[in-house]
């Protein structure tokens, strides 16, 4: 099923669909009493891998149906906007959080808000939401909406769903965290509730985000048929 715009949404739909139906609180918590939590956040993740292929193939082999074109000035925005994206995506990914999924946020002799969870608490998102938006204004074809939509709509709603998750799991025990980190990036420094924490992210995710974008850059032509970098093709 690809190579048409209804085999692009129906994958893109139940990937999205499919991250908030299984992390909502009651069908979570019921699979999680039948199966345990190990194996329903094995079969989840293995199951989401699954779609998000469909998803990336579909939009791939997807029609190109342009619905506008972009103003030049416009076309540089990804190439910008990528690097912030790649960082809060590699921190996320490298960093413990309180936010992810089987950690609880009073683990004893465990700093769960140090380096970008100062910034954010939710650094991958806040970087998917980075690139599906860069990407959705740039793009005015149907199956970029599709897709880019898509994504975006599951990182930003996915932060507060997150949030009111953890929230209802631990009560009292997850209000530290809320008063010591921010959805919204800088959030918690700017108001004072926390301070900048270098020594906590480190150089080497920089090095590495500038080494992903690079490659990145290198491959987008090969992969998409296209740049990254405008003018370059």
């Amino acid at each position: 099923m690809i190579g048409s715009l209804d085999a692009l949404f129906a994958a893109t739909a139940l990937f999205v669909g499919g991250h908030f139906m299984l992390s909502s609180s009651p069908v979570r918590l019921a699979l999680i009493n039948k199966m345990g939590e190990t194996r329903f956040l094995t079969y989840y993740s293995l199951l989401m891998v699954v779609v998000f292929a469909w998803m990336i193939l579909a939009f791939i082999r997807a029609p190109i149906d342009t619905l506008w074109e972009t103003p030049d000035a416009l076309l540089w925005l990804p190439a910008i906007a990528m690097p912030l994206a790649l960082f809060l995506i590699i921190c996320g990914v490298t960093t413990p959080s309180p936010t992810i999924a089987g950690t609880a946020p009073d683990e004893p002799g465990r700093d769960l808000t140090r380096g970008i969870i100062r910034i954010t608490r939710h650094p991958f998102l806040n970087g998917m939401s980075v690139w599906a938006a860069a990407h959705l204004v740039v793009n005015g074809d149907t199956r970029a909406i599709i897709v880019f939509a898509g994504m975006l709509i599951l990182s930003v709603v996915g932060m507060f769903r997150i949030d009111k998750r953890r929230e209802y799991l631990y009560g009292a025990d997850w209000g530290p965290i809320m008063l010591t980190t921010s959805l919204m990036p800088f959030g918690a420094i700017l108001s004072k509730r926390t301070s900048f924490d270098w020594s906590g992210i480190g150089w080497w995710r920089l090095l590495l985000t500038v080494a992903i974008y690079l490659g990145l850059v290198w491959l987008h032509p090969f992969i998409l048929g296209e740049a990254a970098w405008p003018g370059l093709g």
